[in-house]
């Protein structure tokens, strides 16, 4: 059998559906991998940063008027922390101390009292402390002075060069410790001295050289200082 001849017509719209179908297909393949798989987002570009602007350059002046700033700010702390400092630390004696002059403070009289005979006693008695010293309150127990007699006495044998006095904390309290400069001269120290029935008293002095009488190679006087001492070990 003879195979039947297609017009060329005929085969022309053939093609033309053919060609139709196989786009309709891709077509097709192409909406299904679509929804298959979702469309990734893009990352959103970050916003640009503004550039910082760079802190201008103090000049000299500026640099020295912040300098003095902050010296006088501190000098005012530390002014503060001083000023605070010994107001803590202040005793009704300082305030006495502000109201009388020198002149008054050397020359202050206790009513009806011998003020040499006061002077002295009190200066034995601190003596008797040596350099530990004692507390100001406890002498003023010791004679029955006021605090405010006992406080301006302390400032007169201060101010002769007697005692010297020294801030102290006293459970919990600022007050002053008194300490001999000057002990006064007891009579008892001299008691069986050689030198007072001596015979040749006049004739001795430190520069002279042995055998001639001198203080510092007297036997009479070792002999003395020797016994005296020993009656004080005891």
């Amino acid at each position: 059998m003879k195979k039947k001849e297609i017009d060329p017509e005929t085969a022309n719209e053939i093609k033309k559906e053919l060609a139709e179908l196989r786009a309709q297909l891709e077509s097709q393949k192409k909406l299904k991998k679509k929804a298959a798989k979702p469309k990734a987002e893009k990352p959103k570009k970050k916003a640009a940063k503004p550039k910082a602007e760079k802190p201008k350059k103090k000049t000299k002046a500026e640099i020295n008027a912040a300098k003095k700033a902050a010296k006088a700010a501190k000098e005012k702390e530390e002014a503060e922390a001083k000023a605070a400092k010994e107001a803590a630390e202040r005793t009704p004696e300082d305030d006495l101390e502000e109201q009388f002059s020198d002149e008054q403070i050397r020359n202050f009289q206790i009513e009806k009292m011998d003020m040499d005979k006061l002077t002295n006693k009190v200066c034995e008695i601190i003596a008797d402390f040596e350099d530990k010293g004692m507390l100001q309150s406890d002498l003023w127990k010791k004679l029955k002075l006021n605090s405010r007699d006992g406080s301006r006495l302390a400032l007169r044998l201060e101010r002769r060069g007697l005692i010297s006095r020294e801030k102290i904390l006293q459970k919990g309290r600022w007050t002053y410790k008194l300490i001999i400069e000057q002990a006064p001269i007891k009579l008892e120290s001299l008691v069986n001295s050689p030198c007072l029935t001596c015979p040749v008293e006049q004739k001795c002095d430190f520069e002279n050289s042995y055998p001639e009488p001198s203080p510092l190679h007297c036997q009479l006087i070792e002999d003395w200082v020797a016994v005296d001492f020993s009656k004080k070990k005891k």
